[in-house]
């Protein structure tokens, strides 16, 4: 993190607004520290688990006797003791971690390695990525990046995308966008590649302030329900209550599930803002507020959720989910549906008449605005 310049409170020229200028750059200095050392803990604790899990695949005395639902049981065995973010899927992870940063092994406290030096914790792996310092990839990359970044098999390729995210102090959705758009290959067959990385540099998104702790890492981690913490404002969570109990007071059939719900899509988390079942028309409605205009991305992930809870939510006897998308800019309040899956108009008819219309949700959500 780069020093920032500090405002001088000399007392010939104390003002407030100097003074206030002060507490504001504290402020942004200790929440950035805060954050920071709370992502390099959890990314520490995330290691630590992979080191267990790999020493024991190793020496376990009693390895034989779980085969191949080794992960299965201590996951299971995890969770009983509460621990979070300890399913078989995250085992992987945090197994895949250490294999490919064993370096981390530089920082981590003593008390956690007496038993082991820190030559016998490297030469235990294959090493994958040791371009990078263990003090370098805790201080300049969070759990979540690093958790992208053991995806990629390529080492050297691995090596690219962390000097270009380090470069440009990528959020972990740059970074997901980079790979994906294959920077590293277009960059490999560029024949001016210092002119293309000052172009992909350029147009990247505006890095957030460095290690944000509004990540579902770091919320199991500190123990804190998503629901308590992934509302994007005070408005939006007010909002929200108001809809709840707007939806449940309408009286027709709205029974309420989950708010914030957390899906695992392929690799990413997913959370849905609300949740209901509809009695009457046997099909769980998904409910999503954005405090913005309408756009085609926020459209496409409503219908990725539908989808999703089509495909895996759905009981028998169901009817297949629908989705509410209500999106805001300043007065205006613009509702649009998305059916799973439903080409038979009968149904869609039948959604239409037990649902409330686009017009009372925009009446409903201008009037809360105002309100607010």
């Amino acid at each position: 993190m780069k020093n920032e310049p500090t405002v001088s409170i000399d007392a010939p020229n104390l003002t407030l607004e100097r003074v206030a200028e002060a507490i504001e750059q504290t402020h942004r200095h200790f929440s950035v520290q805060a954050g920071k050392a709370v992502n390099m803990a959890l990314t520490l604790r995330n290691w630590m688990i992979g080191c267990h899990i790999e020493l024991y695949e190793r020496n376990g005395t009693d390895r034989a006797d779980y085969g191949d639902k080794l992960m299965d049981s201590l996951a299971e065995s995890l969770q009983q003791r509460g621990l979070n973010r300890c399913d078989r899927r995250e085992l992987y992870r945090y197994r895949q971690l250490y294999l490919t940063y064993p370096q981390i092994v530089e920082s981590m406290p003593p008390q956690f390695t007496a038993q082991l030096t820190a030559r016998q914790i490297v030469e235990s792996v294959t090493p994958q990525s040791l371009s990078l310092s263990g003090r370098q990839v805790l201080e300049s990359l969070s759990f979540t990046h690093l958790a992208e970044l053991i995806q990629i098999d390529d080492a050297e390729k691995r090596a690219f995308y962390e000097a270009e995210c380090m470069r440009g102090v990528w959020s972990v959705r740059e970074l997901k966008r980079q790979i994906a758009s294959l920077y590293y290959e277009r960059s490999e067959l560029s024949t001016d590649k210092a002119k293309l990385a000052a172009l992909t540099q350029a147009a990247a998104a505006s890095p957030a302030p460095a290690f944000p702790i509004r990540d579902p890492y770091v919320f199991e981690f500190l123990g804190l329900k998503p629901m308590e913490v992934m509302g994007e404002s005070h408005l939006e969570d007010q909002l929200l209550d108001h809809l709840q109990t707007f939806l449940l007071e309408l009286g027709h059939g709205f029974c309420f599930e989950a708010r914030q719900k957390r899906i695992l899509i392929g690799e990413t988390h997913g959370f849905v803002d609300l949740v209901f079942y509809h009695r009457i028309l046997k099909c769980h409605v998904l409910v999503e507020l954005k405090l913005q205009a309408f756009s085609h991305e926020s459209a496409g992930q409503l219908n990725t959720y539908v989808t999703w809870y089509a495909r895996h939510m759905m009981s028998a006897g169901d009817n297949p989910p629908i989705g509410i998308l209500l999106c805001t800019q300043k007065d205006h309040a613009l509702v649009d549906y998305a059916l799973a899956g439903m080409d038979n108009q009968l149904f869609v008819s039948r959604y239409q008449l037990e649902l409330p219309s686009k017009e009372v949700l925009q009446r409903f959500l201008e009037q809360q605005l105002k309100d607010a």
